[in-house]
């Protein structure tokens, strides 16, 4: 059998790689764990930011993250994968962090153009290839505004949304991850689609007036 008909889906091998991993560090592997992070950063500092809006809330919560993975890692029974896992944890995180905020008011926060390069190059939010003068506005007129219009959502909603069209989980893995039936999530989804188009719709003619 020719070598690329017996390579793994990307998904089975990276869990298998977790699986792995997870095995070293009960071990008690020093150098175990270093690993588990670098392959899971990107996602967990990308998905706090988008979910909270504000990346020096979101490089505390994925400081946060990753100490609960390191305590609570024993505990991690493999019912689930170890990225939903993680997904649940992360959004449990920012729904805490969130909940703060409205307790003291909070009314201003970081807008996500405030990434520094090396975030988003680890959160992979920036585009690749040469961009010139004109597409490169472009884009960043697009981000911000998508950026506007996620922030409006709930909570609830932006969460569906971002694991849905973001991070690529089906609407059965998000249901898992959130402990939702299916059927809820599909809803949720669907609503937060209809109100981001509303809104990107809003912003645009805005924009567009004199």
């Amino acid at each position: 059998m020719a070598t690329a008909e017996m390579a793994l889906p990307t998904d089975a091998a990276c869990a298998v790689a977790d699986a792995r991993l997870v095995a070293l560090c009960r071990a008690g592997d020093p150098e175990a764990f270093g690993r588990l992070v670098a392959l899971h950063e990107g996602m967990v500092l990308n998905l706090s930011a988008r979910l909270l809006g504000d990346i020096e809330e979101a490089r505390d919560v994925a400081q946060e993250v990753f100490l609960q993975i390191y305590r609570s890692l024993h505990r991690f029974e493999g019912r689930s994968s170890l990225k939903t896992w993680i997904y649940r944890i992360v959004v449990n995180h920012c729904h805490n962090r969130q909940r703060w905020w409205r307790r003291r008011n909070r009314a201003q926060s970081v807008a996500l153009d405030d990434l520094s390069p090396g975030d988003e190059a680890r959160a992979s939010l920036r585009a690749t290839g040469e961009e010139g003068p004109f597409e490169r506005y472009e884009r960043r007129e697009t981000e911000e505004s998508v950026s506007r219009a996620l922030s409006r959502l709930s909570f609830e909603h932006r969460t569906v949304l971002l694991l849905r069209e973001v991070e690529s989980l089906s609407c059965e893995q998000i249901a898992e991850t959130l402990g939702l039936p299916t059927g809820t999530v599909k809803s949720r989804l669907s609503r937060a689609r209809d109100a981001l188009r509303v809104d990107l719709l809003r912003l645009q003619e805005e924009r567009g007036r004199p």
